[in-house]
C-alpha cells in the first residue's frame, strides 16, 4: 500500500497558477463560502452544547411608597415594612411564586391522624444574620410575642388557640382543640431572634429599624434624613440563607412619601423598579417604553349593603335591579383602565382552586337590559316621581306613606373609589334609582363610618389572603366591630359552612364547602361584587426570574427574590 502524501506548496501554487482568471475567481469564492459555512456550523454546534447560567453580581434599585417603622414579622402591616420583612426574614415554611407552601427553615412537618397536632423539625445549621444559631427557642419566642395581649399584631387572630411547645432544640409542636385547615399558612411567619429582642417592648426596640433575620438578604447600610426618617436601605445577600445564597449582590430600597415622587424617581433613574402603580401612571410609563407588568391581587371590591340602616335592601327586586344595572366592565375600563378582573364572587380570582367561579357576562344589549329592569321595578310597584326618581306608595293603618328608591354610597376618598362610585350613581340613575355619594378620608371612614356601621352601602375592598379569611368577612359573629362583616350578613347555613370548612383538612372537600358558601351568598345578595384590581409594577429589562403567578400582598413580589439575577454566563452543558 502506497503512503498518502499531502500536496506540497509548490504543487498547490502550480495548480492555482494553471487556473484561468475566471477559474481563480470561482475557486476563491468557493473557498470563502466553505470557510464561512464551517464557522457557522461550528457556532451552531457550540451554541447547541452551551447553556446560559446565572452569575452572582449586579444590583437592583427598588422604589417603594411609605416609611419603614416596624421591620419585624410580628408588627409589620404597611407595604414598606412588609417588603423588608419578606426579604430579611424566613419562616418555617415559605410560599413559592405559585402560592404553594414549601419548606424554608423546616426540614419537614408531620400531622397527627386527628389533625390536632403539627410537628415541625428544623433543618441543620440554621443561623441568623448576626451569626447566632436559630433554634426552636426563637420559634416559640416569636409566637408568644404574636399572642401577647398588649401587642397589636395583625397575626394574633391566626394564632389564637394554638399551643406551641418546644420538644427539643430542633423540634417544635403545635396543638389545637379542633382541626385547623389553614394552619400551614401561618407557618410562613418570619422568625425573630430572641437574643436580639429580649424582653423589651417590641414597639420601642431599635431592632425595628435595624432588623436581623434569617432570610435571603440582610441590612448592610441605611440612610436617615435629618428628621430621623429612613429613606434608603442597602441589602446584601445572607450567605447562610437556607435556600441558597442569592445572586444579586446589592438590593437598594428607596422610600418615597407618595406615588408622584415614586414615578419621578423612576424617570430620573434613581431607581430601576417601582410597584403599586395606579393604572393612569402605568399607561404613561408604557408610553415612555418602561416594561410594565401586572398580576391580579387577592382583593375583592364591592358594594356592601346595610339592611339595618336602609330597609330597601331587604327587597330582592331592588337588589337584582342594582346588580343588573351596574356596568362592571365599564368600571373596570374607565377606572382601572383594564388593570383587573370583573367578579361576582366574594372569593378573589387569584385563588386558583376556585376558578369555577367565573364572572357572568350580560350578552343582551344595554338598552334592552335597562328596559327589563324598569319593567321589573314597575311590577314591584315603583313609579317615577316628580323629581325623576322612583318611589312607591304604601298604605298602613289607612295612612299613606311614600318610600323613595334612594340610598347613599359611603367610600374612601381615593380617586379610583370616588370615580367608581360616580359611575354606579350614573348607572342607577338611568333606571330611576337615586344615589348620593359621600367620601371620607381613610381614617375617618374607618372610625366614623365602618366601625359604628353608619352607612347605607359601603364601597369597600377586602383583602383575602386565603379562604379562611372569609370567616371574618361573612360569619354572623363578625357583624359588630371589630368584626369585618360589613354587610352585617346573617345566614345560619353560611355560618355552618364556614365553621365546617375551617376544620376540613382535605383540600377537595374544603373547596366544595366554599363553593357552597359562594352559592348561598349569590342567593341572598348582601353585596354586589365588582372587581379585583391588578398589582401593577415595572421590571428592569435585565432582571431575570422575577415571577408573580399569585399575588395577595405587594410584598409577595419578593417571594423568590433569592432566585433573581441580572448577570449570566454561557458554558457547555457538560460543565453545568
Amino acid at each position: 500500500m502506497r503512503n498518502f502524501k499531502l500536496p506540497s506548496k509548490v504543487q498547490i501554487n502550480s495548480v492555482f497558477h494553471s487556473f484561468s482568471k475566471k477559474e481563480r475567481i470561482v475557486f476563491v469564492g468557493f473557498t470563502v463560502v466553505l470557510l464561512l459555512s464551517t464557522i457557522l456550523i461550528l457556532q451552531s454546534i457550540n451554541k447547541y452544547f452551551m447553556v446560559s447560567i446565572p452569575l452572582r453580581g449586579g444590583s437592583i434599585s427598588l422604589g417603594i411608597i411609605g416609611v419603614p417603622r416596624f421591620i419585624n414579622p410580628v408588627l409589620a402591616s404597611s407595604d414598606a415594612d412588609l417588603n423588608l420583612v419578606s426579604l430579611i426574614y424566613s419562616g418555617l415554611l415559605r410560599k413559592d411564586i405559585d402560592g404553594n407552601l414549601v419548606p424554608d427553615l423546616a426540614l419537614k412537618y408531620e400531622v397527627s391522624e386527628n389533625g390536632l397536632v403539627y410537628t415541625f423539625t428544623l433543618k441543620d445549621n440554621l443561623y441568623f444574620q448576626d451569626g447566632k444559631p436559630l433554634t426552636t427557642d426563637d420559634v416559640i419566642f416569636t409566637i408568644e410575642k404574636v399572642k401577647e395581649s398588649i401587642i397589636e399584631s395583625p397575626h394574633k387572630v391566626h394564632w389564637k388557640g394554638v399551643n406551641a411547645e418546644k420538644i427539643d432544640e430542633k423540634i417544635v409542636q403545635f396543638t389545637f382543640k379542633q382541626p385547623y385547615a389553614s394552619f400551614l399558612e401561618n407557618a410562613t411567619l418570619g422568625i425573630l431572634p430572641a437574643h436580639v429582642w429580649g424582653n423589651s417592648p417590641l414597639e420601642l426596640s431599635n431592632a425595628n429599624t435595624s432588623p436581623i433575620g434569617s432570610g435571603p438578604y440582610m441590612v448592610n447600610a441605611a440612610n436617615k434624613q435629618a428628621s430621623g426618617i429612613i429613606d434608603h436601605y442597602q441589602l446584601i445577600p445572607f450567605k447562610k440563607f437556607v435556600l441558597g445564597k442569592p445572586y444579586i449582590e446589592n438590593l437598594d430600597l428607596h422610600f418615597y412619601p407618595n406615588e408622584d415622587e415614586l414615578i419621578q424617581a423612576l424617570l430620573n433613574k434613581e431607581v430601576d423598579q417601582i410597584n403599586s402603580i395606579s393604572p393612569g401612571n402605568a399607561e404613561i410609563l408604557k408610553e415612555k417604553n418602561f416594561l410594565v407588568e401586572s398580576a391580579v391581587l387577592g382583593r375583592v371590591f364591592g358594594l356592601f349593603f346595610n339592611q339595618n340602616q336602609n330597609q330597601l335592601f331587604v327587597d330582592k327586586t331592588v337588589l337584582q335591579a342594582i346588580e343588573s344595572v351596574i356596568d362592571k366592565e365599564k368600571i373596570l375600563q374607565e377606572v382601572l383602565l383594564g388593570y383587573g378582573m370583573v367578579i361576582e364572587s366574594p372569593i378573589p380570582p387569584n385563588l386558583t382552586d376556585y376558578q369555577i367561579l367565573k364572572a357572568k357576562v350580560n350578552k343582551i344589549p344595554r338598552e334592552e337590559l335597562l328596559q327589563r329592569v324598569k319593567n321589573d321595578l314597575a311590577k314591584d310597584g315603583w313609579k317615577m316621581g316628580a323629581d325623576g326618581f322612583l318611589e312607591k306608595a304604601t298604605i298602613n293603618n289607612k295612612k299613606k306613606t311614600t318610600t323613595k328608591l334612594e340610598f347613599v354610597i359611603s367610600t374612601g376618598n381615593a380617586a379610583e373609589l370616588v370615580r367608581a362610585a360616580e359611575l354606579i350613581k350614573q348607572d342607577l340613575a338611568s333606571v330611576g334609582i337615586k344615589v348620593d355619594v359621600k367620601t371620607f378620608e381613610t381614617g375617618n371612614l374607618n372610625q366614623a363610618v365602618i366601625r359604628p356601621r353608619k352607612y347605607d352601602t359601603l364601597l369597600f375592598g377586602e383583602i383575602i389572603n386565603n379562604e379562611s379569611d372569609l370567616f371574618a368577612f361573612w360569619h354572623s359573629s363578625q357583624r359588630k366591630d371589630p368584626g369585618l362583616n360589613v354587610a352585617l350578613y346573617t345566614n345560619a347555613k353560611v355560618d355552618k359552612i364556614l365553621e365546617n370548612a375551617a376544620v376540613i383538612v382535605d383540600k377537595d372537600s374544603r373547596i366544595q364547602k366554599y363553593i357552597q358558601f359562594t352559592e348561598e351568598i349569590k342567593k341572598d345578595m348582601p353585596a354586589i361584587f365588582l372587581y379585583s384590581p391588578d398589582f401593577i409594577y415595572t421590571v428592569s429589562k435585565n432582571l431575570k426570574q422575577l415571577k408573580m403567578n399569585r399575588v395577595i400582598l405587594p410584598s409577595d413580589r419578593y417571594l423568590n427574590a433569592y432566585a433573581w439575577y441580572t448577570e449570566t454566563e454561557n458554558i457547555w452543558k457538560i460543565f453545568y
